[in-house]
């Protein structure tokens, strides 16, 4: 682990999944998994914490998808990543709500032609991100989020940091995430 463990490497950036002004107060920023049973229970939290804060709230996620323990996780996010590329900042957040929404739906919810139902309800063109998904376009980015979690001592999903320190807190109770992020 690197010496830099706790701390978010690299810090946010122009490429980075963004939603929230970029001068908020706190930014909050999710490694997470989405086929991750934890991230689908993280997901109403952060939503809870986006509308209860508002503007002073900016929310990044990245991509780390455990494959051996997810094995539709790797897929789920480059859908997502490539709905971003296709549509638009706006299709990107639609796509990841949409993944984590349908996750506990059936065990094949995040196979290739949910994903692709997903994408066309995201405002995406279907028949562009199944022949990304099928050349792994969209891996390179992955893996570079992936990559950036390793760095910043990321050892499971979901993983916060607040203002680009890791918090070790509990994250299920929106009272306590919200009082951290206050702090």
């Amino acid at each position: 682990m690197s010496s830099h463990a706790g701390t978010l490497q690299p810090v946010v950036a122009a490429h980075d999944h963004v939603k929230g002004p970029s001068n908020a107060r706190v930014t909050l920023v999710e490694y997470g998994d989405y086929q991750c049973p934890h991230c689908f229970r993280a997901f109403p939290v952060v939503q809870e914490l986006q509308q209860r804060l508002g503007n002073e709230l900016r929310f990044v996620f990245r991509n780390f998808p455990l494959t051996e323990a997810h094995p539709e996780a790797m897929h789920a996010a480059e859908a997502a990543e490539s709905v971003g590329v296709h549509s638009g900042a706006d299709a990107f957040w639609k796509m990841h709500d949409a993944i984590f929404s349908h996750q506990q739906d059936s065990e094949r919810a995040l196979d290739d032609a949910h994903l692709a139902r997903y994408a066309t309800a995201a405002g995406a063109d279907a028949t562009k991100v199944s022949a990304d998904l099928a050349g792994d376009v969209h891996q390179a980015r992955v893996h570079a989020d992936f990559m950036s979690g390793v760095r910043s001592g990321v050892n499971g999903t979901p993983t916060f940091f607040i203002n680009g320190v890791r918090f070790d807190g509990d994250w299920t109770d929106v009272e306590s995430f919200e009082a951290a992020l206050r702090e």
